[in-house]
């Protein structure tokens, strides 16, 4: 049997993200918690903290009141 390559979105690493930073994550717990690598993580990181949806206190991120929004909004739109 073949290994099946199931590919995430965006949004779905984005959330995913947030949700492990939601009472505060050092980025190696995201990097572990979201199955990514270090730089896609670097990546995903500071966008998400230019459209402040998580902020950075000394080497720990937080999710913000506006990523928990977004992370309700973006849940209610799931197709399924």
């Amino acid at each position: 049997m073949g290994v099946v390559n199931i590919r995430r979105s965006r949004i779905d690493i984005t959330l995913d993200i947030l949700s492990i930073a939601a009472n505060g994550a050092k980025k190696t717990e995201i990097v572990y918690g979201a199955n990514l690598n270090s730089n896609i993580t670097n990546k995903y990181l500071d966008m998400l903290k230019q459209k402040d949806l998580i902020k950075q206190q000394d080497n720990i991120f937080m999710t913000t009141d506006k990523g928990r929004y977004y992370q309700e909004i973006a849940r209610g739109l799931e197709l399924k």
